[in-house]
């Protein structure tokens, strides 16, 4: 909840500060550090994109059932990663069924698709500015202790 308080005090900060001059019927707008116009896109080795999607598929891992564990390793790849959390939405299914949900963020988000009775899951990440998206993996490795790890990655909105 302190992050959300964060994030909407951020959002005030933002907020072009309004002064009326006497001279003036309109309103003059004072720019602040804040407005800049950024769109987060990347360039690396003279590529531009918008961002990294990382296709994490997990197999032989371990606690696939446990909403806390995924929520918990959600929270720490987010950190992981130097991203901003802004809301987990996450659902468990009956039966020992999985869990699907998705850590929205900042920079985009993270969903993950779980199926304990076959061992595997599914995540995406997708982050854009100067979140490091490939940080989650250790994370997600250590919280569900894959037999086996398939990565592929996507280069988003290339120009």
């Amino acid at each position: 909840m302190a992050r959300l308080e964060l994030v909407a005090a951020t959002k005030e900060a933002r907020a072009p500060r309004v002064r009326t001059s006497a001279k003036t019927v309109r309103p003059v707008v004072l720019p602040t550090v804040q407005e800049e116009h950024k769109d987060h896109f990347i360039t690396r080795n003279g590529l531009t994109f918008a961002g990294s999607h990382l296709i994490i598929d997990l197999w032989e891992a371990e606690g696939l059932g446990d909403r806390d564990r995924i929520e918990q390793a959600l929270i720490d790849a987010v950190a992981a990663a130097k991203a901003t959390l802004l809301h987990i939405h996450l659902h468990t299914f009956t039966d020992g069924g999985g869990v699907s949900g998705v850590a929205v963020l900042a920079e985009s988000h993270i969903s993950v698709h779980t199926w304990p009775e076959k061992g595997y899951a599914a995540f995406d990440v997708f982050m854009c500015g100067d979140a490091e998206p490939r940080k989650a993996l250790d994370v997600f490795k250590a919280a569900f202790n894959p037999g086996r790890i398939v990565i592929g990655e996507h280069k988003r909105g290339v120009v």
